[in-house]
């Protein structure tokens, strides 16, 4: 898990398509498809209560490998990967509100601890990464800035969710002084706000322009 996260910080901070962030991308994503196919095999058998992190587990390995495979070739083409990937998002973002409301109705007002409220997250990433597969599917292809669009949120919102589970999960394990510090709320906020800019920099006018002239 932290080598999935120094290396995805090191695909996000270099220049897009260099080696560096290629290497850096390919390691990231071998590292987290191990760290996240164990969270997803593991969870249903653990002895406390794992629902919100098996949802999280599914949630990260779709976003990872659709994110990946926008990036292998210069055109993606819809087809059944999109219609598989499309009933995965919709489950994600079906999950998500029916937890919001066992949390709202449980004596304690979480689903296993976590509360109503950390579930949106599911349901509205969901919901987005359902609208991008039906966007490939009607217009049959993507390339472009589209393509690259959907490379980098997808790769981004995997990394947040690896970092979120850190940095706001695992704060047993830092310094007593990074726990008691902001450090650990804007590291794991950080790949989340890369993500916006880099989109913004990708779906830029002119960048756009620049991007279907060549």
């Amino acid at each position: 898990g932290a080598a999935g996260i120094l290396t995805g910080a090191t695909a996000i901070a270099t220049r897009k398509g260099s080696k560096t962030h290629r290497a850096a991308g390919k390691a990231f994503f071998a590292v987290m498809l191990v760290c996240y196919g164990i969270g997803l095999g593991v969870s249903p058998f653990l002895e406390t209560g794992q629902r919100p992190n098996f949802i999280a587990a599914v949630m990260a390995l779709y976003l990872l490998l659709t994110g990946w495979a926008a990036a292998q070739r210069p055109e993606l083409k819809g087809g059944a990967a999109q219609w598989i990937g499309l009933a995965a998002a919709l489950s994600i973002a079906g999950a998500g509100a029916i937890f919001m409301q066992l949390g709202a109705a449980s004596p304690d007002g979480t689903v296993d601890g976590t509360p109503p409220e950390a579930f949106v997250i599911f349901t509205a990433a969901g919901l987005v990464a359902a609208i991008g597969e039906i966007h490939v599917l009607v217009r049959r292809s993507l390339s472009g800035p589209a393509r690259l669009a959907r490379h980098l949120w997808r790769m981004c919102f995997s990394l947040f969710i690896a970092a979120g589970s850190f940095f706001f999960g695992q704060q047993q394990v830092m310094p007593e002084w990074m726990r008691d510090s902001p450090v650990p709320l804007v590291l794991g906020f950080a790949p989340g706000v890369a993500m916006i800019v880099w989109l913004i920099i990708t779906l830029w006018p002119r960048r756009r322009k620049a991007t279907q002239a060549a």
